[in-house]
């Protein structure tokens, strides 16, 4: 049996708060899918992977 490990979800504001970005930036960042998300009944929620993912992403480039 396979334990799956918990995926946090987090919502559009959680991500501005980590990104220090406004709501139009992360929506713009989804809409060019530069970070992951799902919908949840309507709910926008991002999986807190996709954030650490982006984050990696653009600290490597910056180096």
């Amino acid at each position: 049996m396979t334990t799956a490990t918990p995926v946090e979800l987090l919502t559009v504001g959680d991500v501005m708060r980590q990104l220090k970005v406004g709501r139009s930036k992360v929506y713009d960042l989804i809409r060019t899918h530069r970070l992951v998300s799902i919908k949840v009944d309507g709910c926008r929620r991002i999986p807190s992977d996709a954030v650490q993912d982006f984050i990696r992403r653009h600290v490597g480039e910056a180096a």
